[in-house]
């Protein structure tokens, strides 16, 4: 493709705040760029410099930054940031006073709720006075089985003034995926609303709420708010009140603060758990505060009284990306329910109705959107939106023509990619530069980001492996109960010595962007040739017939061979002539090698919690293996589609 699908113009670039930044950085360094290209390049030769700019121009409250900007900065594992410095996370996410929102609330049509800044504030202070009263103190875990709501903001930024640790799980989850995360890191609180809703339906908390606090003897109070309408019935859960009870008598406290080490645990996120106990990663209140202010403001260009939306759960890091766009002085868009009931329209009559300046959603919401043929561009204005961010998965060229035709011409289509490890991104959006189709724009600034080949150097327009040379703030602080680190090597630095190695199959292009194959560890490698599943997923589900597939490599015969499963739109079944043309659609636009042995029809696909689908559990159920921990899915029944297959006993395709 010789021509982006979008280019801003010179008024939107000169209006950015990298713009800004670039100007900064030429005005206290001396330098003469004007390119983001010599922007990166800096940020990885002064990293000392960058981050400090960073830190300048996101305005970072601290009470003390100190002199040292990196310790150990040749040492991945070892190295800190800004280890003099004190400052609080929930400071710097409440630094805005006013009458203006903080917080608006879409409970599906159900529910809709307001705070303004001094709202905020004053319903943190006062849930903060009363977990203080209860006993909790800096480093203790608070823990949330809670929906996408207000109450979820207020009482992780309560944990957070206080300096206890955070961790949260959707109320979708059930009680033995809450139970393996947090077992690990036995919470003195849990927060809960009794109920959610999903679809337009009301579900129901407290059963399973009873049945978690019943093994987690760490727990010394159960916080429980009313939410989806249910009786509540606290004598039923241990340790249990309501929300207005625990805070009873604190309504006038002041708002306070504790000065913390840049390296306080702020979060525990957990890895999917796909493949084993979910692991517990712990991430640090400085490094999450400076990498989301900068992914934020430089790269998503949040500005003061933006508003802000990202379609997530409480079980997903993107709620915590969401949460600190407080610290830009943004307003938070929340929503919580199904994303296309009843008709599809829902988030973008919120986009309109509120004013949204930045729509945050997953591939496969833009993928589902695409396939159901809603054109918000003819039934909605959009007019506030200036970026659409999308991750998750890959997000396939033909969403990125979807989003230019069907949703909004003008706008800066930003794929990214990062995650939980990291609390953030390797690959973001870039305001002032082209959008290129299937391309995430850049490389994050500060990230040593380079594609290694298996030899272990680096390439460009070629595939390999994502790697990150250089440490970076929001590298996790440790694993919880990790003794010595060694779970924490093993995941990042197992690999290549000394570089973090992501899991990525990626590819870096000639406009310094990255396309992404899928996950390392589930590439396939019929008769020895990598490929990302990403790439077969691209061409299978552009054929009109096809909802969703799911490929998997399996051990046949010595080698290694390529089943795809489809899910089929209603009606509609695998005939002869439709595998014929997904081979060719396959053979014709990727490679024979991408060509699958066998297709299959499947009723349903299984995906974590966040929505994504889950290649290793299908390919550990062909090969007749146990999936470790089936509680990390939201379908697990799913799975039972995939065993004993008699299409995957023989050859014949």
């Amino acid at each position: 493709m010789t021509q982006p699908l979008w280019k801003p113009t010179t008024q939107q670039v000169e209006s950015t705040n990298l713009h800004g930044f670039i100007e900064h950085v030429n005005h206290t360094y001396g330098h003469r760029y004007t390119t983001y290209d010599e922007l990166y390049s800096w940020s990885l030769e002064e990293p000392d410099q960058f981050w400090q700019a960073t830190w300048h121009f996101c305005h970072v409250i601290a009470g003390l930054q100190g002199t040292t900007v990196i310790e150990h900065r040749n040492q991945m594992e070892q190295a800190r940031f800004f280890p003099q410095a004190r400052l609080n996370y929930a400071e710097n996410l409440l630094r805005q006073t006013g009458p203006q929102d903080a917080i608006v609330f879409w409970g599906e049509n159900k529910v809709r709720q307001r705070l303004s800044h001094d709202d905020l504030r004053q319903k943190v202070a006062q849930m903060a006075s009363a977990l203080r009263s209860n006993g909790i103190k800096q480093g203790d875990c608070v823990a949330g089985f809670v929906p996408n709501s207000p109450e979820a903001v207020i009482a992780m930024l309560a944990a957070a003034s206080i300096g206890a640790v955070w961790s949260s799980c959707s109320p979708d989850f059930g009680v033995q995926g809450v139970l393996d995360r947090f077992i690990q890191i036995e919470p003195k609180i849990i927060f809960s609303a009794d109920g959610y809703y999903y679809g337009g339906k009301s579900f129901d908390s407290t059963a399973k709420l009873k049945e978690i606090v019943d093994k987690l003897p760490s727990v010394q109070k159960t916080i429980i708010w009313n939410y989806a309408g249910g009786d509540l019935k606290l004598s039923d859960i241990p340790h249990s009140c309501t929300w207005a009870d625990f805070i009873h008598g604190h309504q006038d406290a002041q708002l306070t603060f504790e000065p913390l080490p840049f390296n306080h645990p702020l979060f525990i996120m957990f890895s999917s758990g796909t493949t084993g106990k979910p692991k517990c990663i712990v991430h640090g209140a400085g490094g999450t505060l400076l990498e989301h202010l900068k992914e934020h403001q430089l790269h998503c260009d949040i500005k003061p009284g933006d508003r802000v939306f990202y379609f997530t759960t409480c079980g997903w890091m993107m709620w915590n990306w969401l949460v600190s766009a407080l610290a830009s002085n943004a307003t938070l868009l929340l929503y919580d329910g199904s994303p296309i009931e009843p008709d599809g329209n829902t988030l973008f009559n919120l986009a309109d109705e509120e004013g949204m300046t930045l729509f945050g959603g997953s591939a496969k919401y833009i993928d589902a959107l695409a396939k159901t043929g809603i054109k918000p561009i003819q039934t909605h204005k959009l007019n506030t939106i200036r970026m659409i961010t999308s991750t998750g998965s890959p997000l396939v060229p033909e969403s990125f023509d979807y989003v230019y035709s069907s949703i909004k011409k003008d706008v800066c289509l930003a794929s990214i990619s990062g995650g939980t490890d990291i609390i953030g991104c390797f690959a973001l959006g870039n305001p002032t530069d082209a959008v290129w189709r299937g391309e995430l724009q850049t490389r994050s600034l500060g990230m040593a980001v380079h594609v290694y080949n298996d030899q272990g150097h680096p390439v460009t327009q070629e595939k390999g492996e994502l790697v990150c040379t250089a440490p970076f703030p929001s590298m996790p602080i440790c694993f919880w109960n990790d003794n010595n680190n060694e779970l924490y090597h093993k995941a990042y630095f197992n690999r290549f010595p000394n570089i973090w190695c992501h899991g990525d199959f990626v590819e870096l292009t000639e406009h310094n962007g990255l396309i992404i194959y899928g996950r390392s560890d589930a590439v396939l490698n019929p008769g020895g040739i990598r490929i990302g599943t990403a790439e077969i997923y691209r061409q299978v589900e552009q054929i009109d017939e096809i909802l969703e597939s799911i490929a998997v490599g399996q051990d046949w015969e010595g080698d290694v061979r390529v089943i795809l499963f489809v899910k089929l739109r209603p009606g509609f079944s695998l005939s002869e002539d439709l595998k014929k043309r997904i081979k060719l659609e396959i053979r014709e636009n990727a490679s024979p090698r991408h060509v699958p042995s066998k297709i299959i029809q499947v009723a349903d696909i299984p995906r974590t919690r966040s929505g994504k689908i889950v290649e290793l559990a299908v390919r550990e159920v062909i090969h007749n293996r146990m999936v470790k921990n089936l509680e990390a899915l939201a379908n697990p029944e799913a799975l039972d589609l995939y065993k004993d297959l008699a299409e995957l006993k023989n050859g014949t395709s």
